[in-house]
């Protein structure tokens, strides 16, 4: 897993609530068993028509949302079934940071052992960065040490996320890389058993 201190990027707005894992990565792309290669899925049913042609009308398809890689959406998304592929879609898409008024619980875990931050706002803040990203672009900072974001205007808002997921994510440690950190726990505990 990448290690992640700061990020800057800009948002792809998506004013919808109750985003289920289904709606991230329908599951006739589930055949995979590597974590790459989703993004090409992500939002599929919404960004292409029955043919396979992008929809013109879902925003992600705009080019101004070509190089996004902050998502903000409405209030519990990634809800439905704990399909791990949902995270796995985002990251591979290009998407690391997520801010939404609040998350399914398994999704948000999730995400977390992805390399994803997933940010808990406001709905008022975040129905202000909403439309600034759908009137014109909009690029956010992220400070994750700092657990800051800096918006263009110069606003700084704290949020939280849980300390033990915050060492990953700044150190770039998958739950292997955390178990590896005791390797040599690991040795000298097998050495004694021979």
């Amino acid at each position: 897993m990448e290690a992640i201190q700061k990020h800057k990027g800009l948002v792809f707005p998506l004013d919808r609530s109750n985003i289920d894992t289904d709606q991230i990565i329908p599951k006739q792309f589930l055949k995979r068993i590597e974590r790459t290669g989703f993004g090409q899925y992500l939002f599929f049913n919404w960004r292409f028509d029955d043919d396979g042609n992008q929809r013109e009308d879902f925003a992600l398809n705009q080019p101004q949302y070509k190089e996004a890689s902050i998502l903000i959406a409405g209030e519990n998304f990634g809800c439905g079934s704990s399909r791990e592929h949902a995270p796995w879609a985002l990251t591979d898409f290009g998407f690391k940071v997520i801010i939404a008024p609040s998350f399914a619980d398994i999704f948000y875990n999730n995400a977390l052992k992805n390399g994803i931050i997933p940010i808990k706002m406001e709905e008022e803040r975040l129905s202000k960065w909403m439309e600034d990203a759908q009137r014109s672009s909009l690029e956010l900072s992220i400070d994750l040490k700092n657990q800051q974001i800096t918006d263009e205007e110069g606003n700084v808002i704290s949020f939280e996320i849980p300390e033990y997921h915050k060492e990953k994510l700044l150190n770039g440690w998958d739950d292997i890389a955390l178990t590896l950190l005791q390797e040599d726990k690991i040795l000298a505990y097998e050495n004694s058993r021979i």
